[in-house]
């Protein structure tokens, strides 16, 4: 029998190294801490962060096609403000969510086209994207804005909820973050725009000749992007019933982190979209973590995903001569 065949391939290296430590940090934490392995932790473990792992997956498109978007946490928490305000002023929460999943798209849509018209590097783009995009959260309402709504107190808390016990349910939030990593998957995997974008990251030169459209699947990326980031800003809503136009200060770079620690290329071209989900569940995990320990600064979260980031780009580094090699 030819074990070979049986190898995984060394593009998948990175992400079976990120599935270990997740195993790893799992493991450990049901080992040192009682309750740990509960399944408590677990549900909230998907529940606490699946506006993180929403927006990621559309930051690991972005980086999969060579790009970069720092307008992710900005945009976020424009769309919290942005339907919390209209909510407030009597507006249904369908009307609002569609309107802010709109200005997601349509802001993506716009920095993509600027990124491609005119040859702007997408990191100084995207930054402008992200002053903006703050910017107008503080002009809509300057301040933290609660929803006071049945369509989220009750139909979104309790109706979409499933419960597992009297005291435990999996919160509709843990359910839309596994649907977007599941639709992302496949449009990465067996779509011609997943297969466009990957092309277009691996090299732009090369996947013009091959007659990849470089400009659309540019605008599209960036365009998917930025209704994720929105569509994040939407899940944080039911997650924290409130919108904060200073909330979400660094999550671009949750959602960069998350992306390569699952496996992704900063340079594009590779990466996977349930290694970003991974990456997403370890983050969680580190923070939990720390929050168990009880004694360690929460800073140490940080310093934590700081030195796995090393980790993981050294080891895409090795993967990437052993390939040229």
């Amino acid at each position: 029998m030819n074990l070979a065949k049986f190898r995984p391939s060394a593009r998948l290296w990175p992400v079976l190294a990120s599935l270990g430590v997740l195993i790893l940090l799992y493991a450990g934490g049901c080992l040192l801490f009682e309750n740990f392995g509960s399944l408590r932790v677990l549900i909230n473990l998907f529940g606490d962060n699946a506006f993180l792992g929403v927006a990621a997956v559309g930051a690991t498109f972005v980086i999969l096609s060579g790009g970069i978007d720092l307008s992710v946490g900005a945009v976020v928490a424009f769309t919290g403000v942005l339907i919390a305000s209209l909510i407030g002023h009597g507006q249904p929460p369908l009307l609002a969510i569609g309107l802010a999943l709109g200005f997601g798209a349509g802001f993506g849509a716009l920095m993509g086209a600027l990124i491609h018209l005119y040859a702007l590097p997408p990191f100084l783009v995207t930054l402008g994207g992200m002053f903006l995009a703050r910017g107008l959260a503080f002009v809509v309402h300057p301040e933290s804005l609660s929803i006071d709504h049945p369509f989220y107190g009750e139909f979104i808390s309790q109706t979409l909820s499933v419960p597992v016990s009297r005291r435990l349910a999996i919160p509709f939030t843990a359910f839309a973050l596994i649907a977007v990593v599941l639709a992302g998957a496949a449009l990465a995997r067996w779509s011609r725009f997943g297969r466009n974008v990957l092309a277009l990251g691996s090299s732009e030169s090369s996947a013009r000749l091959m007659g990849v459209p470089i400009g659309s699947t540019k605008i599209l990326v960036y365009t998917l992007g930025g209704f994720l980031s929105a569509l994040g800003g939407v899940v944080a809503t039911f997650y924290m019933q409130s919108g904060n136009p200073a909330s979400f200060v660094g999550l671009e770079l949750d959602a960069i982190a998350a992306a390569v620690i699952g496996g992704t290329l900063l340079r594009g071209g590779v990466g996977y979209i349930p290694g970003t989900l991974v990456g997403v569940l370890i983050l969680g995990l580190i923070q939990t973590l720390v929050i168990f320990q009880g004694t360690l600064n929460s800073w140490w979260t940080r310093i934590a995903v700081g030195g796995l980031l090393f980790v993981f780009i050294v080891l895409q580094q090795l993967t990437a001569r052993r390939r040229v090699g």
